[in-house]
């Protein structure tokens, strides 16, 4: 996930029409550099190996269902409270039950790593217990408002294990810079 230093995966007011909210495209200059060699093409060419995607609904919807395919066809399981009425495109499954969702995941992906969009989808994750690890794109911007990654959690400690840290060396651009994060989850 993509967040900026003050928490936050989108700006204020996202919509369908301005799905990041107002500047919070800016979250993903980072990705400019996705072909680079360096910390950031290193985490994208990873992003592109995983084998699914557990999606939010809300994300899911704001970025135009990914016309079904978020890549190489790997399956997108989009956690929802409510099934719609329409089919999903491509290789898209709506879940309503977080455990279902991510035991179908894991089961498509086999011994590749899931994929998850959206704060919503990996707030519930968390709470269920069924997150290994946070990969965290940390952008050197405070954005003030918007829709924050950590929001809506049960009051309790979850310790996390540094894997690794990345930072992107000095860019010209500044809007460029990003700090990639991963952490593991300690079980209890």
């Amino acid at each position: 996930m993509t967040i900026s230093l003050d928490g936050y995966v989108t700006g204020p007011r996202d919509s369908l029409d301005t799905p990041m909210g107002i500047g919070g495209f800016r979250l993903f200059n980072w990705l400019d550099r996705r072909n680079d060699p360096g910390p950031s093409g290193q985490v994208y060419t990873e992003v592109l190996v995983t084998r699914a995607v557990i999606s939010g609904r809300r994300t899911y919807e704001h970025a135009d269902r990914w016309q079904g395919d978020h890549h190489d066809g790997v399956p997108i399981f989009v956690l929802t409270h409510n099934v719609p009425d329409d089919p999903p495109p491509g290789g898209v499954r709506y879940v309503t039950d977080v455990r279902e969702c991510a035991a179908h995941a894991r089961a498509a992906a086999g011994d590749g790593d899931v994929m998850v969009h959206g704060a919503g989808a990996a707030q519930a994750l968390l709470r269920a217990g069924q997150l290994d690890e946070l990969e965290l794109h940390v952008v050197p911007v405070l954005l003030g408002q918007g829709r924050r990654l950590f929001d809506n959690l049960p009051a309790e400690h979850i310790e996390l294990d540094a894997v690794r840290r990345l930072t992107t060396p000095q860019v010209e651009d500044l809007a460029q810079h990003v700090t990639h994060m991963r952490y593991r989850i300690r079980r209890p």
